[in-house]
């Protein structure tokens, strides 16, 4: 992925700015900006786990919340060597105001281990993952925080976090985690609710700016989890996905890709194979060439600081859905903001996964599951109408979409905060 200086900064520095720029035009009381500008609670912690060769290796890992003022904080562990305290930091203010906008109650947490995954056989994954999950026990709890997964873990993750906590509390703990298998307390349309999300935005999107979906161009920075549900959704409805990256890089086809062959053998495989491309017109392109390609729609999917004041000037679209959390620095933000590019803020665009781990928590307290269609139709009426009060608010005090997604979101947990009163 791209990185230059200004992306290699402070995650947390990004969300803190993001934050003061909107409390300034909301008056806000500075020590309530403080507030919100720190961490609740933060967690370290470092463990030992053996490997196959009988060896052990030690391992660092975080979990972080916000704030609660809302209800029990929520977010997802990630595992990567890049995670840090900071990106976790800035990780879990971005989900108390994703909650927030969309209206759930919730406040906002994060996690990770210092890891790649893929260099871990199945068993040292298992038991890293059941020896971290023992270590954030003490702040984790259907009633207190709620993990799922995120870049770098799955549903199998889920499932041993969720066992693991089952068997230190001597009782099936369901409601735990998130984003489990369905066989034991998982929801159905929870693994591509974030992807059908970003769907249901750009249809709303396209409405309110004029863009007709059907042939509208779209290239997908990040062909993950989300990246790739959204462009195999966004191809079934019409639009042209012309370039797909992925950790490796890219493919661009300006007649459009055979999204549903590239999607299929990324399930298979978990990259684009070269096998997937024979046969399709095709130029290899950077992650950092995608960003810049003239498209309708730009969705950057992968991770944060990806869009810069360095290269937010060669942009050529009309608009940006961030799928990813915090893809736009704020210098980015700011040279896009001058060029007047609509773009649909992270905490509204990717608000699709936690609004079906909400569905998922409620399904797993009340033991009473939902059928899919349900699901997907519970979800499209909550992120389409939030992205309605977020519009109307950019209307109506003349500001981005970006700035009035803050604005609801920031007015809701200033509300709570004043309606509960500061202990003692």
């Amino acid at each position: 992925m791209v990185e230059t200086a200004e992306s290699a900064e402070s995650a947390y520095h990004t969300a803190q700015a993001q934050l003061r720029q909107v409390a300034a035009r909301l008056d806000i009381d500075p020590g309530m900006v403080e507030l919100l500008a720190s961490t609740k609670r933060e967690l370290t912690v470092n463990f030992p786990v053996r490997m196959d060769d009988d060896t052990i290796r030690m391992f660092t890992g975080y979990r972080v919340h916000h704030n609660d003022a809302r209800g029990p904080v929520k977010g997802g562990i990630r595992y990567s060597p890049m995670v840090t305290l900071d990106e976790v930091r800035a990780l879990s203010m971005w989900m108390t105001w994703k909650c927030a906008v969309v209206n759930l109650p919730y406040g906002g947490a994060k996690g990770g281990v210092i890891v790649d995954p893929r260099s871990l056989s199945e068993r040292e994954l298992e038991r890293m993952t059941r020896r971290y999950a023992t270590e954030i026990d003490i702040i984790i709890g259907p009633a207190i925080d709620i993990p799922a997964p995120d870049l770098g873990t799955d549903a199998r993750v889920m499932a041993w976090i969720m066992d693991t906590i089952s068997m230190q509390r001597d009782y099936a703990v369901p409601g735990v985690v998130t984003g489990k298998p369905v066989e034991i307390g998982g929801s159905l349309g929870r693994v591509e609710a974030t992807g059908r999300g970003v769907l249901y935005i750009v249809i709303e999107a396209c409405q309110r700016r004029g863009i007709e979906l059907q042939g509208a161009t779209v290239a997908v920075q990040g062909f993950g989890n989300v990246g790739s549900v959204a462009a195999r959704l966004l191809h079934e409805s019409g639009a042209r996905v012309v370039a797909v990256s992925d950790s490796q890089g890219g493919v661009y086809s300006p007649e459009g890709l055979d999204i549903p062959t590239l999607y299929a053998h990324r399930r298979e495989r978990g990259l684009l194979p070269d096998e997937a491309l024979d046969g399709m017109p095709h130029r290899d392109v950077t992650n950092a060439e995608l960003l810049e390609l003239p498209v309708d729609i730009l969705i950057p999917a992968a991770i944060e600081g990806q869009i810069t004041a360095d290269n937010a000037a060669r942009i050529q679209t009309a608009m940006i859905v961030e799928a990813a959390n915090g893809p736009t620095t704020s210098g980015g933000d700011a040279v896009l903001a001058e060029r007047d590019i609509y773009v649909v803020p992270d905490i509204l665009a990717n608000a699709g996964g936690v609004i079906a781990s909400y569905f998922e928590w409620v399904q797993d307290l009340q033991s009473f599951f939902w059928e899919e269609s349900e699901v997907n139709q519970r979800l499209q009426r909550i992120i389409t109408r939030a992205f309605h009060e977020v519009s109307a608010v950019a209307e109506s005090r003349d500001v981005r979409m970006r700035e009035a997604a803050y604005v609801v979101a920031l007015q809701r947990v200033v509300e709570a905060i004043r309606l509960r009163g500061i202990f003692p």
